[in-house]
């Protein structure tokens, strides 16, 4: 089984690789959409989905740099409790991932 660590690293990799996937695709379309309020009625779905991404992964990156930061304070690292929980936050946003790319 994977260490925390290499978990950290790995959720750090996704979360970064998400960011410049959405805000790729992020700019395609806003290039689409243009001057055109008929194609941004098109399209202001999908670019709301892309800005959710991005979101998400700051949210992401929030909790990643808390539950560090509360490794680095204290002597005892991480508890029990926040490897859980940054486990199970990890594999959620892998879920959530999975039900959007359906």
């Amino acid at each position: 089984m994977k260490e925390l660590e290499d978990y950290l690293v790995e959720a750090v990799g996704n979360i970064r690789n998400d960011r410049k996937l959405a805000t790729q695709l992020l700019e395609d379309v806003a290039k689409y959409i243009g001057g055109s309020e008929e194609r941004h009625k098109d399209v202001g779905v999908v670019a709301a989905k892309y800005m959710e991404t991005l979101q998400r992964s700051n949210e992401q990156l929030v909790k990643i740099v808390g539950l560090m930061e509360k490794a680095n304070r204290g002597s005892e690292g991480l508890s029990e409790e926040d490897k859980d929980d940054l486990f199970d936050f990890i594999e959620s946003e892998k879920d959530k991932d999975k039900e959007e790319n359906k």
